[in-house]
């Protein structure tokens, strides 16, 4: 009897164990829901979905920057007493970025673009391109002979690979757009999603807009299914898919990337620190000077030993030094990978040109409301959806174009993209983290957010549109009639009191034009946003998706 059971807890007890192994073996949930449990990815129907992780690639010119959290804002030496860089401790996602400024070649190939899509012969499209033309007069010196640049740099081969300059925030977000779009493009042509070269093949006007392929993806090619190639009719968008009710690629697919994008200050702060090959606790709290180890400019490698370590202005009279060995290689900006990388594989983030970055330039950084990500410039817009119940795309007749204060004509939108409107009480009711789209001015600058409200209440409109301003800049009025001639009309009133308000951008780093000083990667100065120099640049960003590291997630079932 004590046999018998024995042998029944034994085959109970392997009955179990069997059970469990069984139900471990269905619980990856690699085939089945982990909600629902139902059959994912079967004939008979089913949520669609691949069980392969996908990691995001990375996009062409692009470097990983693992995020982390760092000191922003701490700088070695402040004789000019800005107090505009008080040290936050912040953290910032992992993003990619730019391995070198966008080139003169890289922004010829956006010109060429634009005029053949949109051809300045037609007068629809005129200010497309005229308005993405980088200002080469930012070289004239009234006491300077520098027309050998104006003429020259950027477009002779011989500057190919210099940092383009010139080129204002607006243009250079414009660029970034234009970037997005022509990767995602090549994507979906190589994985055979569009038919080839249908890039080449579409008319002029018709373009390729990533989210409007994603929200409308039969207006996609100016809403053209098929085009025609020698005469024959083929499909411009392929449907391909391994459902038939799957017909194009959406966003949980993984092959589209996200936006190229100008980087947040914080992003582009601590990209140039470098800090991910240093392991020294004061370099970590905000003693790191320039993007290279050291407290100096010129190298200490035996190899290297006195060569300069980025382009600056050395001195009165001094861009270069004296022509030889001692020389940085470069009186203006220098080619591109001239210098040593920083730790992320990122060249020239200190010197030759400065550079753009997103965020509106305030001197205070309000780490007490966010330390995660810290970005100034929100302005929340949503698709314009028409009568009809589908998005509004541009069309040659409907784009908008602006006016900027210095008179330039800029297109706000292009045909093929998707028009986009202010958020509205739709998206903003009984919200805690947001109440309208324009958050710019956000607990520093708007009347509501000041300490002294009510005396904002008496003042006088100074603006002339019912608002008030804590920020007492100048107000340029510009206006062109039908026939293009502008009326500008300049602000004479002697009480403005800063050159800060929502239309100024922060930009980072030293230039060929700085001396030292300005190498720090912490150190910020800001300019209008629709006005160029000769000396800034910018490089685009990319943010990560996904997992943190590009070692991979941790397993998990």
């Amino acid at each position: 009897m004590l046999r018998k059971n024995l042998a029944l807890n034994l085959f109970i007890t392997v009955l179990i164990a069997s059970f469990f192994v069984a139900c471990n073996k269905t619980r990856d949930y690699k085939d089945s829901s982990r909600a629902t449990g139902w059959k994912m990815n079967s004939k008979e129907g089913g949520f669609q979905y691949d069980p392969k992780t996908k990691e995001q690639e990375t996009g062409p010119g692009l470097v990983f920057v693992e995020g982390g959290t760092f000191t922003m804002g701490k700088v070695q030496d402040d004789p000019m007493h800005d107090w505009n860089n008080t040290p936050t401790q912040q953290h910032v996602q992992s993003f990619y970025m730019d391995e070198t400024e966008v080139t003169n070649l890289m922004y010829l190939e956006y010109l060429d673009w634009l005029k053949k899509v949109f051809p300045p012969s037609d007068e629809n499209y005129r200010r497309i391109y005229e308005g993405a033309v980088p200002d080469t007069l930012v070289w004239r010196n009234r006491l300077g002979f520098n027309e050998v640049m104006t003429n020259n740099y950027l477009r002779h081969p011989a500057y190919a690979l210099y940092p383009v300059v010139g080129v204002s925030w607006i243009q250079a977000v414009e660029f970034s757009n234009w970037r997005t779009d022509r990767v995602n493009e090549a994507a979906l042509e190589s994985a055979g999603i569009t038919s080839r070269n249908a890039r080449y093949d579409a008319k002029p006007g018709e373009t390729f807009n990533t989210e409007t392929y994603l929200n409308a993806p039969t207006l996609a090619y100016g809403g053209n299914d098929s085009i025609t190639r020698g005469g024959k009719k083929s499909e411009s968008i392929a449907k391909r898919s391994k459902d038939s009710t799957n017909l194009y690629i959406s966003r949980k697919d993984g092959l589209l990337q996200p936006a190229y994008r100008l980087p947040t200050e914080a992003e582009w702060e601590y990209a140039a620190l470098g800090l991910v090959g240093i392991r020294n606790y004061n370099v970590y709290r905000g003693k790191k000077k320039y993007p290279w180890e050291g407290q100096y400019t010129r190298s200490g490698k035996r190899k290297s030993r006195g060569d300069q370590l980025a382009n600056f202005k050395q001195g009165d009279g001094d861009y270069g030094g004296i022509a030889g060995w001692s020389d940085d290689g470069a009186d203006i900006t220098a080619e591109v990978k001239s210098y040593e990388p920083n730790d992320y594989g990122l060249y020239d983030m200190a010197g030759n040109v400065a550079e753009w970055v997103a965020d509106i330039y305030r001197p205070i950084v309000d780490d007490e409301f966010n330390d995660f990500n810290y970005y100034r410039g929100n302005v929340y817009t949503k698709n314009a959806i028409g009568e009809d119940g589908k998005v509004k795309v541009v069309t040659k007749d409907s784009i908008i174009y602006d006016t900027l204060s210095n008179g330039k004509i800029i297109a706000r939108n292009l045909p093929g993209e998707i028009l986009q409107v202010p958020v509205d009480e739709n998206e903003t009711y009984l919200r805690t983290n947001f109440s309208k789209s324009d958050n710019r001015d956000y607990r520093d600058g708007d009347k509501s957010s000041s300490r002294y409200y009510q005396s904002f209440a008496d003042e006088a409109d100074e603006n002339g549109d019912g608002t008030k301003r804590m920020y007492n800049s100048p107000v340029q009025k510009v206006s062109a009639d039908s026939t293009g001639s502008l009326d500008r009309q300049y602000d004479k009133s002697s009480t403005r009191t800063t050159l800060i308000d929502n239309e100024v951008r922060v930009f980072k780093g030293g230039s060929w034009r700085d001396r030292d000083y300005w190498l720090d990667p912490a150190q910020r100065r800001y300019f209008p946003q629709d006005m160029a120099t000769d000396y800034i640049g910018f490089r685009c960003a990319m943010s990560r998706v996904g997992s943190k590291s590009k070692k991979g997630k941790r397993a998990r079932n």
